[in-house]
């Protein structure tokens, strides 16, 4: 399952959120039920329309807005196709404030704690900066520090974001390992400079054919989960 061994030194991993650590299906799907929505067809659709807003602000065709506006503005547009067009600004704001409180995978927190013996450990996700450090703490997922796309005003797969990650901690790219389930994200990170990790997660949209799977050779690294990956980091 990939190289089981890095061969430049790695000092620091930088991880993507959002499928690779936590499981943001079943935390949005969980909130939206409560609201009498279709949980898992909601979480769904407003996932589906995470990378298009995020590409408008690439683009230019949005101004910049952190992920909890762009989260804001989607799903005002989407609750008229489930029936939620009724729900007041209070149970809107709940509802973006799931991507906040969203759990982490069984094998993350074990798993970061035994990387971090080793690693500078930080996020590197388009999660805005006080979403990701709620959702760190809510999650008892312990980082190093908080990166976030949000710092530069970029969005990945963006190089500023990557490049952004190796500049704050005064490494060089090569120094710095990306983790994610995403095999664009490694590749975008890749051609920055960073190391890759691929780590499965089969379960991310709830069928194991729409997620990455392993193997994926053009990581530095591949692993089941975090544990697995701690393993083949020699943690």
């Amino acid at each position: 399952m990939g190289r089981t061994a890095v061969a430049a030194p790695v000092r620091a991993l930088v991880f993507d959120i959002f499928g690779t650590v936590v499981d943001w299906r079943r935390g949005v799907a969980r909130v939206a039920a409560s609201y009498g929505l279709p949980g898992a067809s909601f979480a769904d659709a407003w996932r589906g329309r995470y990378v298009p807003d995020m590409d408008h602000v690439r683009r230019g065709a949005l101004p910049w807005l952190n992920l909890d506006q762009l989260q804001r503005r989607s799903l005002d547009e989407l609750l008229p196709e489930f029936g939620g067009q009724g729900l007041d600004d209070g149970a809107r704001e709940q509802l973006v404030l799931a991507w906040h409180r969203l759990p982490p995978w069984p094998d993350a927190r074990r798993g970061l704690a035994r990387l971090r013996k080793r690693y500078l450990l930080s996020p590197l996700s388009n999660g805005g900066f006080g979403l990701l450090t709620e959702l760190a703490k809510h999650g008892r997922l312990r980082f190093d520090c908080i990166l976030s796309a949000e710092l530069c005003r970029h969005y990945k797969p963006d190089p500023e974001v990557y490049l952004m990650a190796a500049e704050l901690l005064a490494l060089r790219p090569s120094e710095v390992m990306m983790v994610a389930a995403h095999r664009n994200d490694l590749r975008a990170a890749q051609a920055c400079g960073l190391r890759a990790a691929f780590v499965e997660r089969p379960r991310e949209f709830g069928r194991p054919d729409l997620a990455d799977r392993l193997p994926d050779p053009e990581s530095d690294v591949s692993a089941a989960d975090f544990l697995d990956l701690a393993t083949r980091l020699g943690c």
